[in-house]
């Protein structure tokens, strides 16, 4: 899944709103925090996936890259693992109802804590002083959805970077609440993966007019050396 180019006319509504096409253009990177949604083999792995989405793989090397770079100018990086539990059956039982006996089936079997679905994608650069976090929902800054929000805060992290998958539901979910719990927020365009193309670009598109910023992973890493530089 490529980056986005957005059109003239989008572009154009946002500086007119902002000021300018990319609100957060600066940002310190000891306080920036790449989160990763839901790169596990349960949305990569044909073998045991109950939803795959193959262009999550190809997203691989840009996380990996941004990772480091993150690493690097002293922030932090989230791997954020889809999970299934008993309570999910109670607590969130409108999901169950609105999926085939099959599909819920298959998604507890795949997003199960211990089983090979619930991992993380073998390739991804994953370092000890990393944080994997567990989330119930879609969202990983719905309030009890997960520790992120409270995790990030404990660090003194105020932007971050959404990458992972799918771009139109759990990052897009993940962003929109990260933004309206006040965190500065900047979804990677070539570092989300969507089941197509449309539905890529009408979430970046949304996600940009109204609740914070796009960027590519090139433009990030620079921002990230380039603020490391001046703030060494």
């Amino acid at each position: 899944m490529n980056g986005i180019t957005f059109p003239p006319s989008i572009v154009e509504r946002v500086v007119a709103r902002r000021g300018t096409e990319h609100v957060f253009s600066e940002f310190d990177p000891r306080r920036t925090a790449l989160v990763v949604i839901d790169l596990q083999n349960a949305f990569m792995d044909d073998a045991v996936g109950h939803a795959v989405c193959p262009d999550a793989r190809a997203i691989v090397p840009a996380v990996n890259r941004l990772a480091s770079a993150t690493r690097d100018a002293g922030g932090g990086v989230f791997w954020i693992k889809n999970t299934f539990d008993e309570t999910c059956l109670t607590e969130w039982s409108v999901m169950q109802d609105i999926s085939t006996p099959e599909g819920r089936a298959r998604r507890a079997a795949a997003m199960s804590e211990n089983t090979k679905g619930h991992e993380l994608w073998p390739t991804l650069d994953v370092h000890p002083d990393d944080e994997i976090v567990k989330k119930y929902r879609f969202s990983a800054f719905l309030p009890g959805a997960s520790t992120l929000p409270d995790r990030l805060r404990a660090r003194g992290f105020d932007t971050v970077l959404i990458t992972g998958t799918v771009t139109n539901v759990c990052c897009e979910s993940s962003a929109r609440d990260a933004m309206m719990r006040n965190f500065r927020v900047i979804m990677v365009s070539d570092g989300n993966a969507a089941m197509t193309r449309v539905e890529h670009e009408a979430s970046l598109t949304a996600f940009y007019l109204t609740f914070g910023d796009v960027m590519d992973t090139d433009l990030l890493v620079r921002r990230l050396s380039t603020a490391a530089r001046l703030a060494a």
